[in-house]
């Protein structure tokens, strides 16, 4: 059984950091790529950061220079360093793993969700 369990949320002032973790079990973490989506109320989720199995990290333009992602394979945990958060970062934030593999003509998907974890920022 597939599990991210998501931790590290909670309420900060603006100009403030959190750190959030997603610890997986259930997939071999290693080769799943690992990302952070946002869903603020009202508005669709939406791609915050990504690290690929090989370490390679893609940022939304929103939070580049703020945030950074990171992965700890041997712990099986990916990591959301949250810097100089503003309100607007205000959101639950969901931990996400992927894995695909293609053969014989086709592609299979593997795409597991967290349970979301809080993050307010005030102003």
């Amino acid at each position: 059984q597939v599990q991210l369990v998501e931790s590290g949320g909670g309420l900060v002032q603006a100009g403030g950091s959190l750190r959030l973790s997603c610890a997986a079990s259930g997939i071999i973490f290693s080769i799943n790529a690992m990302g952070w989506y946002r869903q603020a109320p009202g508005k669709q989720r939406e791609l915050v950061a990504a690290i690929t199995s090989g370490g390679t990290t893609n940022y939304a333009d929103s939070v580049k220079g703020r945030f950074t992602i990171s992965r700890d394979n041997a712990k099986n945990t990916v990591y959301l360093q949250m810097n100089s958060l503003k309100p607007e970062d205000t959101a639950v934030y969901y931990c996400n793993s992927v894995y695909e593999i293609t053969g014989w003509g086709t592609t299979a998907r593997y795409d597991y969700w967290g349970q979301g974890t809080q993050v307010t920022v005030s102003s």
